[in-house]
């Protein structure tokens, strides 16, 4: 499950319910689980059978009954005796709304704004879960069980609470397992998948290999992978998914916390890497939930630009077009003209010289981006705006030809906030049918909202490691970034101990924004260490424009903001650069 499926799929079953008077816990919202799950299950039937394997997967979406009811049934006509069971209560949205009526404020994690700024009407809500459903239910003789909006890491976490039997304040194997989990949760991002050092896997990158973890039970682990695959496991890959998405040194879930900035990875072997060093702490009171609103629609033209001038092709572009929008103007919540690429010097060929630039569109006003304006004069149409200046235009005036991005489509507005982990009435459902609460944990704390960020503690003299030279940052720094709402995390590491020591005194906060330079608003940005694994993570709090659902910029999921702060050219220690492989193997 992502913000992005849990928004559409919410919003769609609250649609349905309000359509039909009745809650979202009902049948209105048949249908509303994650399908290919089935695809990808159907295959594995067989196996899990034969082999005892037990399952447990998040793909329930807004219809956690319904996906156990499809999974029953596909057990059913296959002949075998797999028991199903299910976990829900993440759908909060009448508790939500019901707070939200009495003048809740819902501060928003990123931003720290009440959400009586935000502008838009609430809609629908999903908080996250835990694991102890998930291992409550294959206490009971459950060989599957499926969940809602579980975090991403609670189905390991609950399949190692009830194979080992943690009881729920078993805070150190906890937190272990949870990480664990986030390790696994975005499956060959820890195999050399989205990995920066990823010119170390060809040719053999076709066919990247699942990890495996062994989970002990000290909430240690052993990551290995699947065999007779491409792929790796290293401590770079590992360290790579270690830093994704996280937000500084504590990481939260319902049922544990894991602070995380100790952990230490060691390679064991070939393709398999120790994993510890996690502390556990109790969960917190309150667990995060995401609020969905309609935003309005969205619609987006491109045009290609070659060749000289392209800044000055582009604000002619933008000049003629807000000058025929006229007064419709008003109506574009967001309308923005961005230039994605460079044209190269003396190109070698066209496709050199070329550039996109998108004009991104957003209003709440759906008649201004319809098809039907096209050929309607009497109404603003977004696209008529663009097109109409083709023959004033640029010299060498060229759309895009497809223009079904130019026709609106419903965008999604999301709001990240908190809520008591005692407001949510989480429910496991038994293979037997009999179901039962899940109590929130009896010990919690209260965590500050902001996480412990600091500058360099006794920095090193960089004049000591020697001459330096202008060069890209990632010839000898690898990296990961990633979303959370609007929020991006950024951790960037090395393999060296003499590369670290320049890394953690050269990479301050303020040297960040330096190399953000255009892109830095002057937001609040959070940094610290992670000294086993050699590794400064920043946080940048509201850095993307809403996020995933509503974003107007390119990188709507954070994940190529690492790789543009690795592009950045630095003083690079020469000495780093000669036995760095990073840089080399350039196209």
């Amino acid at each position: 499950m992502s913000e992005c499926n849990m928004t559409y799929r919410g919003s769609d079953a609250r649609d349905r319910a309000l359509a039909s008077n009745t809650s979202t816990s009902g049948s209105a919202i048949a249908g509303g689980y994650e399908p290919y799950f089935l695809e990808q299950l159907e295959p594995a039937l067989d196996d899990l059978a034969k082999n005892g394997v037990k399952l447990a997967v998040n793909a329930g979406a807004s219809d956690v009954a319904g996906l156990a009811a499809a999974v029953r049934k596909m057990v059913a006509e296959r002949g075998l005796k797999l028991k199903v069971g299910y976990v829900d209560g993440d759908d909060v949205t009448e508790e939500v709304l019901r707070r939200y009526r009495e003048g809740e404020e819902f501060l928003s994690l990123p931003s720290n704004k009440s959400i009586r700024d935000w502008g838009y009407e609430p809609l629908c809500a999903q908080c996250y879960l835990g694991g102890t459903g998930i291992a409550m239910a294959f206490a009971a003789g459950a060989d599957i069980v499926v969940a809602g909006r579980v975090a991403d890491a609670s189905p390991t976490l609950g399949a190692a609470m009830w194979w080992h039997g943690w009881g729920r304040e078993e805070f150190g194997p906890l937190a272990g397992a949870l990480m664990i989990g986030h390790l696994l949760e975005c499956s060959t991002y820890a195999t050399g998948g989205y990995y920066s050092g990823f010119k170390d896997l060809a040719p053999n990158d076709t066919d990247l290999g699942y990890p495996i973890a062994d989970v002990d039970a000290a909430g240690e682990a052993l990551i290995t992978m699947e065999t007779g695959r491409h792929g790796l496991v290293t401590v770079d890959t590992v360290a790579s998914q270690l830093l994704y998405e996280i937000q500084g040194p504590l990481y939260f879930n319902s049922d544990v916390t894991a602070r995380i900035d100790g952990v230490v990875l060691k390679q064991v072997d070939e393709n398999a890497v120790h994993f510890s060093g996690v502390v556990g702490l109790p969960p917190p009171s309150t667990t995060k939930v995401g609020i969905t609103a309609k935003g309005g629609y969205q619609a987006e033209f491109h045009f290609y630009l070659t060749g000289l001038d392209i800044a000055e092709k582009a604000a002619q572009i933008e000049r003629q077009v807000k000058a025929l929008m006229g007064e419709h103007l008003s109506k574009f919540t967001c309308l923005k003209f961005q230039v994605a690429g460079t044209a190269a010097a003396d190109p070698q060929s066209q496709d050199e010289a070329t550039v996109d630039l998108r004009i991104f569109a957003q209003t709440r006003d759906p008649d201004i981006l319809s098809a039907g304006a096209l050929v309607d004069s009497d109404r603003g149409s977004f696209a008529r705006f663009c097109i109409q200046n083709l023959l004033q235009g640029y010299p060498g005036s060229t759309m895009a030809t497809d223009m079904r991005n130019a026709v609106g489509k419903l965008f999604f507005e999301y709001w990240v906030a908190l809520l008591p982990q005692d407001a949510v009435t989480e429910m496991v459902h038994f293979p037997d049918g009999s179901s039962q609460r899940v109590p929130a944990p009896t010990k919690m704390t209260t965590y500050p909202r902001e996480q412990d960020s600091y500058e360099p503690a006794s920095p090193a003299d960089l004049s000591s490691f020697g001459p330096t030279k202008r060069a890209p940052l990632g010839y000898v720094v690898l990296g990961r970034s990633g979303d959370k709402s609007s929020n991006a995390n950024l951790g960037l590491f090395v393999r060296g101990d003499e590369e670290w020591a320049w890394l953690r005194s050269f990479l301050t906060t303020s040297k960040l924004r330096e190399l953000l330079a255009k892109d830095d608003e002057g937001r609040q940005i959070d940094r610290t260490e992670f000294p086993g694994i050699k590794a400064v993570h920043f946080l940048l709090k509201d850095h993307l424009d809403r996020g995933y659902n509503s974003t107007s910029g390119f990188d709507a999921l954070g994940k190529n903001l690492c790789e543009y702060i690795r592009a950045r050219y630095v003083d690079v220690p020469v000495r780093f650069l000669e036995r760095s492989t990073l840089w080399k193997r350039e196209a």
